[in-house]
């Protein structure tokens, strides 16, 4: 889970553990801490952020994704520009989401573009 608001990340965190099959194992507040910890801990899903700090989401997805190509990377964002939504893409992002989503669609976009 990759944001850099801790509500953001805690509130996504209470709601999608609350499904049986999922499991948060670890939490970053931008692109670097990210490519950190996807390269530790090996999560099945990385959920990023698209605007942070240090490094966007967008470079992260694309570092991550040539570091570990295994991990479904999903990007998370408000809206922002068009440009920083198709590099996330074109490096390879499994797919966007939208903050304002309910925690039951980002569940359910998760298990849909992240299946085995």
């Amino acid at each position: 889970m990759v944001d850099d608001y801790d509500v953001v990340r805690d509130s996504l965190t209470f709601a999608l553990e609350s499904y049986d099959d999922v499991e948060i194992v670890g939490e970053a507040a931008d692109g670097a801490e990210a490519v950190a910890l996807c390269a530790e801990l090996q999560p099945d899903v990385a959920l990023i952020d698209l605007k942070m700090p240090h490094m966007d989401g967008a470079e992260a997805a694309q570092i991550i994704l040539e570091e570990h190509p295994e991990i479904c990377v999903i990007i998370l964002t408000s809206g922002v520009s068009s440009a920083l939504i198709q590099a996330a893409i074109e490096a390879g992002a499994a797919g966007v989401i939208l903050k304002d989503a309910t925690a039951e669609d980002i569940y359910l976009a998760i298990q849909a573009l992240c299946a085995d």
